[in-house]
């Protein structure tokens, strides 16, 4: 990876302090729940923790709570293909950040106004079996607009690996567990 800042991220269902807690405060969080409703006090809550721990929290794929919560900003799935956002009321430091996997879903986050896609899987994971490798991450990362974040399958052994990417930073979820 070529910048000196590096930007982390990572994943979470479901509000635990004690594991936010043992992440390095420069992660930003990532409310991710595919299984329930989004329980806007239980966010609140969250928020509020992050806010006094110094950390930057995210939601995946419900704009309007982010922005009237007034989070760092929202996380659009790959699978969002939503455009519109440009209505709400956003402040200036507002991050939209977004998912893709390949050629296309990259044009379409650039369309959506994603400032930090990540890109996935670069490794394999339980959920994809085909992985895109640092060869092709590097050339799909040269068709984003802005700044790529590695997502997928990084975990102790593959660490290293990131060094041979042109990415602002990375995103994990089991590394961190």
């Amino acid at each position: 990876m070529h910048n000196k800042k590096l930007n982390i991220f990572t994943f979470i269902s479901e509000f635990k302090k004690e594991k936010i807690l043992k992440l390095d405060k420069n992660i930003g969080i990532i409310f991710r729940n595919h299984d329930r409703s989004i329980e806007k006090k239980k966010i609140l809550d969250l928020k509020n923790f992050c806010k006094t721990q110094g950390r930057k929290l995210f939601i995946a794929n419900n704009f309007k709570l982010a922005v009237n919560l007034d989070l760092h900003g929202v996380y659009l799935s790959s699978f969002n293909k939503q455009l519109g956002y440009k209505k709400y009321n956003i402040k200036k430091n507002f991050l939209i950040l977004g998912s893709a996997h390949n050629f296309k879903e990259i044009n379409f986050k650039n369309k959506q106004g994603v400032k930090l896609i990540f890109l996935s899987p670069l490794f394999k994971t339980k959920d994809y079996k085909k992985k895109l490798g640092i060869t092709k991450f590097n050339i799909l990362s040269q068709f984003a607009k802005n700044k790529i974040i590695a997502l997928g399958g990084i975990n102790e052994k593959n660490i290293k690996k990131l060094k041979m990417l042109k990415a602002y930073g990375f995103s994990a979820i089991s590394y961190f567990n």
